[in-house]
């Protein structure tokens, strides 16, 4: 998949989730979080875009990966501590995996390129 599209999710994903953060009343030190990462994973994949050289690609590509890796367990807390209904997440979850799941796959490729 091109860069483009995964920047595109990554895009979409942030509005979603800053969309839904306005819909949480208090909590705001772990809405905050949430909001957080879930900006900065599309934020790294923009940076990526502007590597100094291969190494610098897959290092940003990691930060963003590790930036969907925190945002699940956010959404994960939200659930658990029932701030939020599973089903109200559901859509944020299954939006971050799959720029995930990108990630990963655009990651390993780039190492096999180096």
């Amino acid at each position: 998949m091109a860069e483009s599209k995964v920047r595109e999710f990554a895009v979409q994903f942030a509005v979603d989730a800053v969309k839904y953060c306005e819909t949480i009343k208090g909590h705001y030190s772990i809405v905050n979080q949430l909001e957080r990462s879930a900006t900065s994973i599309g934020a790294n994949i923009h940076e990526a875009n502007y590597a100094h050289g291969k190494p610098d690609f897959i290092s940003k590509l990691q930060i963003a990966l590790k930036e969907c890796y925190e945002t699940e367990y956010w959404l994960e807390l939200f659930v658990k501590a029932e701030i939020s209904d599973k089903d109200t997440v559901k859509a944020l979850y299954n939006q971050c995996g799959t720029i995930r799941r990108i990630l990963i796959s655009s990651i390993n490729t780039a190492k096999s390129n180096l």
